[in-house]
């Protein structure tokens, strides 16, 4: 099952207005998801300027290099080839897969979000999906965007891609999901106390 780490300073990092005091932070949550083995790491800090994101995915490569966790940013191509990223997330509005593999060198991951079955559908060659909210969640509260189980065994079946599920992952949630169909899990709650570097 792989497991998908993915970023939010704001609800991990005490000082998160720091954006020094943020990177260490996120450094730290980082250097543990690496040692326990976390495949994926997505670096979603969407407020961030180009520059200081820069700096942190660097902070975030170095840190995962030789391990096995892969670090991809939130749909800044540019940042994430200056940075060593081993791929890009695209969000659901973003350009298509089809385009943004004709900008990035193989074996670039591209990841995208989907919320429907018709999105799933049009995202063929990505190497995975991330498809939420399945539950109701901190980040996404509004109930009319949850997908609810059968929403999401529906996306995995309209794609031969992974699908990972987000929203609301809980670990007595996580078998629902798998049993769903979905190759793994994507999240930042689940992941704050667990993988939450020592203060």
């Amino acid at each position: 099952m792989t497991r998908c780490l993915v970023t939010d300073r704001r609800r991990l990092c005490l000082d998160a207005d720091s954006f020094a005091a943020a990177r260490r932070c996120l450094v730290g949550q980082a250097r543990r998801a690496a040692e326990a083995g976390v495949e994926l790491i997505h670096i979603r800090e969407r407020d961030l300027e180009g520059a200081s994101l820069a700096a942190l995915v660097s902070d975030l490569v170095a840190v995962t290099r030789g391990s096995t966790t892969r670090v991809v940013v939130n749909d800044r191509i540019d940042v994430a080839l200056v940075s060593g990223a081993d791929g890009v997330h695209l969000r659901g509005d973003s350009i298509s897969v089809a385009a943004a593999r004709r900008l990035l060198p193989p074996p670039f991951l591209i990841g995208r979000s989907v919320h429907t079955v018709r999105e799933a559908s049009a995202a063929s060659g990505a190497d995975y999906l991330i498809a939420g909210s399945v539950f109701p969640s901190a980040s996404k509260p509004d109930a009319a965007e949850v997908l609810g189980v059968d929403g999401l065994r529906a996306i995995v079946r309209a794609t031969a891609v992974p699908v990972l599920a987000i929203g609301g992952i809980t670990p007595d949630r996580i078998a629902e999901v798998v049993a769903a169909g979905a190759a793994g899990i994507a999240a930042i709650g689940l992941f704050i106390d667990s993988l939450k570097p020592a203060s």
